[in-house]
């Protein structure tokens, strides 16, 4: 995993934005293109390998990767995928009871009878049986979410908000892949990001039917987005500080080979649906989580700092929590024509 490609989107308040290529300690950037999206679609439409396309682009142009990740330049870290034009041109969704540990949280926070398995435990179970089908078998399809258009995406260093009408904000340390829909309308997998899928946890808990408007909220990806990775067994850290110090900390593990469903289910029910392969559609999907601090009673307050790392992704996705003031939120009325 070591020697993957691995991209980073940037943006300067002059120079706009560019693509760059991480070789560490540095970023060195792309010529001609603005966008990892603009890039895989150059390498579709010319039928040239991704790989290819990155090596014949690459400038002399470099800057101290550094930097730019601690937030002292003026080049500033985007999320790892988004459409450059339109966020309406995004989808950003999610599967979740993918892993163990979630539906273990999830059992706990809607059961009042430990013994008694909840529905979220019973689709888990559903996925062991059923959600790694063979080749050309269709498999059991996973809890499926959205998120929003592309303009919940956040990058590393930014905020995740927590909106003056939710009741709480929390991580949740996660995988996502980046896809472009090519001009056939067929879906192609571009690579994938480090991900904070951040969800509204004391509102679902309320009732699990409480699930869609809980995970309408801002989310981060990035910072980088590796092209050339599987999606075998991945291990890493999460932590949430508060002034400078580790409040809560856990292990993580993702990947196929820690989860219910294969990659391969997980793609199929997420496509098969017509309205997900209109042809030039961006999709950023997550793949769930197996341990956030929710789970561990932890509740996030202004300004803590919410950490995902993943070997073999890159860098460390860092972001900040605000909670927004509902005395200065400008909420615009429906009004009649």
């Amino acid at each position: 995993m070591e020697n993957n490609t691995r991209l980073v989107q940037l943006i300067h308040p002059s120079e706009g934005r560019k693509v760059a290529l991480v070789q560490e300690p540095n970023l060195i950037l792309l010529k001609d293109f603005d966008s990892i999206y603009q890039l895989a679609l150059h390498a579709l439409d010319h039928k040239q390998k991704l790989g290819d396309l990155i090596r014949a682009y690459i400038s002399e142009e470099s800057f101290s990767y550094d930097s730019i990740y601690e937030g002292s330049s003026d080049w500033k870290i985007l999320p790892a995928f988004d459409h450059p034009e339109s966020a309406f041109q995004c989808m950003v969704s999610g599967t979740g009871l993918t892993h163990h540990n979630s539906a273990l949280n999830r059992q706990m926070m809607h059961s009042n009878q430990e013994e008694k398995p909840t529905d979220s435990l019973l689709m888990y179970e559903m996925g062991v049986k059923g959600g790694s089908p063979g080749p050309g078998e269709i498999g059991t399809q996973a809890e499926w979410f959205y998120k929003g258009n592309g303009s919940v995406l956040k990058g590393h260093g930014e905020s995740l908000s927590l909106p003056y009408f939710g009741d709480d904000g929390g991580e949740e340390p996660e995988i996502a892949a980046a896809y472009i829909v090519d001009r056939e309308g067929n879906p192609r997998r571009i690579g994938f990001t480090t991900g904070n899928e951040f969800s509204d946890h004391v509102m679902e808990k309320k009732n699990y039917l409480y699930l869609a408007p809980s995970k309408i909220r801002t989310c981060a990806i990035g910072p980088e987005l590796v092209v050339d990775a599987d999606f075998e067994s991945y291990s890493g850290e999460v932590f949430v500080s508060r002034q400078g110090k580790r409040i809560w900390e856990a292990e993580i593990n993702t990947g196929q080979k820690n989860m219910c469903h294969n990659l391969a289910n997980l793609e199929f029910h997420h496509f098969k649906y017509d309205s997900h392969r209109i042809p030039l559609q961006a999709h950023v999907h997550f793949f769930g989580a197996d341990a956030f601090s929710f789970g561990a009673k932890v509740s996030l307050e202004d300004a803590d700092l919410m950490s995902v790392a993943w070997k073999g992704l890159g860098r460390a996705l860092v972001n900040p929590l605000k909670k927004e003031d509902p005395k200065s939120t400008d909420f615009k009325k429906v009004l009649p024509l």
